[in-house]
């Protein structure tokens, strides 16, 4: 990882790794993707695994902590600086969380269940034990396990993980979901996931308008 101080090495390790991180009990595992009959599946041909953790932590680092979607209490920041192409979902930094958000309509979903940015070697001891699961509308969620892969990515100033505006070049890994565009209506989500000491809990209500 590209970054000047010790300080700041442990900083975003920990960080990271708490990202998406609660307090619950999770269920499922990301050795063996928990899926029900007839349950949605994560999306094919979606995001590369670089390119999906690439543009998901710059989103996540594009935002002080007054307005970062990761400390987002609510969901009333969920909006923020989503892209075109695919809209991004978060974890939270250590607290349970039930987020409103509404999302567009033919736009496929992304989120991890949990995740880490640091070097090749903590994303081994991290993987070992991850492990997760989404549930959309009550069914299980097939979830994708990246152990490792080169990322690229930049934040602002202030913003709650790294605390620059410098680009890194790191290795990011996790428990990620990739979900085609929701139907128009109501949908619930529940995120549960756990890595080591980090558990993530997040249950989100999702509401798609039609175009």
């Amino acid at each position: 990882m590209k970054i000047k101080t010790s300080r700041v090495v442990l900083m975003t390790m920990v960080l990271a790794a708490l990202v998406g991180c609660g307090r619950s009990a999770t269920e499922g595992t990301g050795d063996s993707p928990a899926r029900a009959s007839g349950a949605p599946s994560s999306a094919q041909g979606g995001l590369s695994p670089e390119d999906l953790q690439s543009r998901w932590w710059t989103w996540a680092l594009s935002e002080p902590e007054g307005t970062n979607p990761v400390a987002d209490e609510d969901g009333s920041d969920c909006e923020r600086n989503q892209p075109q192409d695919v809209w991004f979902l978060a974890g939270t930094f250590g607290t349970q969380a039930e987020r409103t958000c509404n999302v567009p309509e033919g736009v496929p979903v992304a989120f991890p269940l949990v995740n880490l940015m640091g070097e090749p070697a903590d994303c081994a001891i991290f993987m070992s034990k991850a492990k997760g699961s989404a549930v959309l509308d009550g069914k299980k969620v097939e979830s994708e396990k990246n152990r490792g892969e080169p990322i690229s990515v930049k934040g602002v100033a202030f913003n709650p993980v790294t605390g620059t505006d410098e680009r890194l070049t790191t290795t990011g890994c996790g428990l990620w979901v990739q979900l085609p565009p929701l139907k128009p209506g109501k949908h619930t989500l529940t995120i549960r996931g756990q890595a080591q000491d980090f558990a993530v809990g997040v249950d989100y209500s999702l509401t798609v308008d039609a175009a």
